[in-house]
């Protein structure tokens, strides 16, 4: 199952316990539980566990991307996507984005994005994994979308196969202010400097490997080497 963007630009295609600095930070109310439907698929790309069927995240929480250019700074909305928040700290935390590499970048004016998250592509390979752009958890998320959505630089978003409820793992980071419908649910956006070293990155463009819907593979790659949330 792969995961898209839109069609006619680079479709973004796709496809345990939340750990305890998770909890709402200095409030002295628990936040109302978010119930959310998680759906098995088979076939994860690395074996993890489903996160928890509720999740009490709520507000603003921080998150630190260590990556081969850099530290990426992220607030992640836990009101706005309060079970994609839940499902990226799980995956998170059991190291599933450890050493895994964007696979598809987008430097069309108006769509300008680095889409990652998936374990099947190595960077290395002169040719790409037949897998690449499927890789998945094992399960899929709820959409977190009600329509007024944007993707201005700097955003993150998840990605889909174009079907309702079809994220999973990958997502993508906005560098650009981009034109994307809003079909991908926003969870977390790059504070300034972080945003500045994907801009950096991703100058250098991309090699045009999936040029029949749009973009290619980095040719810089951006590697997550660690991921702390919370």
């Amino acid at each position: 199952m792969r995961s898209r963007l839109v069609a006619g630009i680079p479709a973004l295609l796709v496809v345990t316990s939340l750990s305890p600095l998770l909890a709402a930070c200095g409030d002295d109310e628990k936040p109302e539980a978010t119930s959310c439907d998680w759906t098995q698929t088979g076939d994860a790309a690395r074996d993890v566990d489903l996160p928890a069927k509720t999740t009490g995240l709520s507000g603003d929480v921080p998150a630190v991307l260590t990556t081969s250019i850099g530290e990426l700074k992220v607030t992640l909305d836990a009101d706005q996507a309060p079970c994609t928040v839940a499902s990226f700290s799980s995956l998170a935390e059991q190291g599933y984005y450890d050493n895994t590499s964007c696979h598809r970048q987008g430097n069309d004016p108006g769509f300008e994005f680095l889409q990652c998250g998936d374990p099947y592509f190595d960077p290395t390979a002169a040719d790409a994994d037949p897998k690449t752009g499927t890789g998945n958890p094992g399960y899929t998320i709820p959409d977190e979308v009600d329509g007024s959505e944007t993707y201005p630089a700097g955003t993150l978003a998840m990605a889909n196969t174009g079907r309702p409820h079809s994220g999973g793992g990958q997502f993508f980071i906005v560098f650009g202010d981009s034109e994307f419908p809003p079909d991908y649910t926003v969870w977390g956006h790059l504070d300034a400097a972080s945003l500045e070293l994907v801009k950096k990155a991703t100058a250098s463009g991309n090699d045009g490997y999936w040029a029949q819907s749009g973009g290619g593979r980095p040719n810089t790659p951006v590697t997550f080497e660690s991921i702390e949330v919370g």
